[in-house]
């Protein structure tokens, strides 16, 4: 009778294994970029990022305690204080806010968590 003897190992353990190997490692990064990318939404307005969360003006302005006319006005707005953007962005379902910007080849991220007054 064969006796058939597996040793466990832990998942990290393996996949440590794996991506060890070059064809595979470059396989995994690959993956990680094409899913980054499909994970982001580019968006040109804060109407976009509202919508993206399938959520109406009255719906936001619910969350905010204020009334539909004021979010319509908030969209509207070429600029904003950051503490606003950031209630903006939470009302509309945002976690953990950011602004990322690019500079010098430098991805360099504000948290808008800060502005939390």
């Amino acid at each position: 009778m064969m006796s058939d003897k597996r040793t466990f190992r832990r998942g990290n353990d393996r996949i440590a294994q794996l991506t060890a190997k070059t064809a595979i490692a470059e396989q995994v990064e690959q993956i990680r970029v094409e899913t980054a990318q499909m994970n982001r939404i580019y968006v040109e307005t804060l109407a976009d990022i509202r919508k993206a969360g399938a959520l109406t003006q009255t719906d936001v302005a619910k969350a905010l305690g204020v009334e539909q006319a004021a979010v319509s006005k908030i969209e509207r707005r070429s600029d904003l204080l950051l503490s606003t953007l950031r209630e903006y962005l939470a009302a509309t379902g945002a976690e953990h806010p950011r602004i990322v910007v690019e500079k010098d080849g430098v991805e360099v991220s504000l948290d808008l968590d800060a502005f939390i007054s």
